[in-house]
């Protein structure tokens, strides 16, 4: 009778045990999550090379700044306007535990600053610039720039396109069910660089009409996520890198007029982000478990 009884309610336990769901794990193999935030960024000096018709000359120890939307609930918490301040966004995917493939698009923006002391070398010949009265060849000239007669930057879009491989630690878990989790990430990226450039010389203004791939870019980052309730989480992220320009065009109807440069960059960066698992469960290859 006994062993009746054991090969009766012996199913009943293995449909039981089969039928008990993976534990959701959001640095889990499947796991899939995204988020949306805003930066800040840096950049070192660097040296910007210009050439265009009847003009070759470069700037040295050029500095420049980012260029903050200031904050207005109105642009802010617009979605029709969410894409006007400097922003991050991320789409990633575990594909084994503690280690991710992501994709992401960090706009930030580059501003030459006002009042800049550079050294000017190379030709401008006579009658280009009647503004400033650059005329000439220099070697190393000290000239300070004025916005009004000069300006140069990507202040609608310094866009950095790229892949990122990323490491995930917890740290620290509480609650019922793991409801807090405290984890870290780091990682390297490696992407493109899409420019919308302003431009100020000689007499013309110009503002590029579409952005245009000008280059590439290495970066790493560190970061700190909080993550809650199993889907939702908040990060904070600090990276660094290396960009360079080899080809931004600064004239609309001047396909030989261009800038070219490299510098070093940090960006600071706040985001709120979700997580999805969409791994399969119970030997289920088409169930994922939300």
């Amino acid at each position: 009778m006994r062993f009746l009884i054991v090969i009766m309610f012996l199913p009943i336990g293995l449909m039981a045990q089969k039928s008990k769901g993976k534990p959701k794990l959001s640095h889990g193999q499947g796991t899939l999550y995204g988020y949306w935030g805003n930066n800040r960024s840096t950049y070192t000096r660097s040296n910007i090379h210009f050439e265009g018709a009847g003009y070759d000359f470069n700037l040295k120890g050029a500095r420049a700044t980012d260029k903050k939307t200031p904050f207005d609930p109105s642009i802010y918490f617009n979605p029709a306007k969410l894409t006007l301040p400097q922003y991050n966004v991320r789409v990633g995917y575990y594909i084994r535990k503690g280690y991710a493939l992501a994709i992401g698009f960090d706009h930030m923006k580059y501003a030459l600053t006002d009042k800049n002391e550079v050294l000017l070398s190379g030709t401008i010949n006579p009658g280009i610039d009647t503004v400033n009265n650059w005329s000439g060849t220099y070697t190393s000239n000290p000239i300070v720039t004025d916005r009004n007669t000069f300006n140069y930057g990507q202040t609608k879009g310094l866009n950095y396109l790229k892949i990122e491989y990323i490491k995930t630690d917890r740290w620290f878990e509480a609650g019922e069910h793991n409801w807090f989790v405290l984890s870290t990430n780091i990682g390297l990226g490696v992407g493109g660089i899409l420019s919308t450039t302003d431009f100020t010389f000689a007499g013309k203004s110009n503002t590029s009409s579409s952005s245009y791939l000008s280059g590439f870019a290495l970066s790493a980052q560190v970061g700190v996520r909080l993550e809650f309730f199993k889907h939702l989480f908040i990060q904070s992220s600090f990276s660094g890198g290396y960009m360079q320009q080899v080809h931004v065009p600064t004239r609309n109807n001047e396909p030989n007029a261009i800038a070219k440069q490299k510098f070093g960059f940090t960006s600071f960066e706040n985001a709120l982000g979700f997580f999805l698992y969409i791994r399969p469960t119970n030997d289920c290859n088409s169930c994922p478990h939300w």
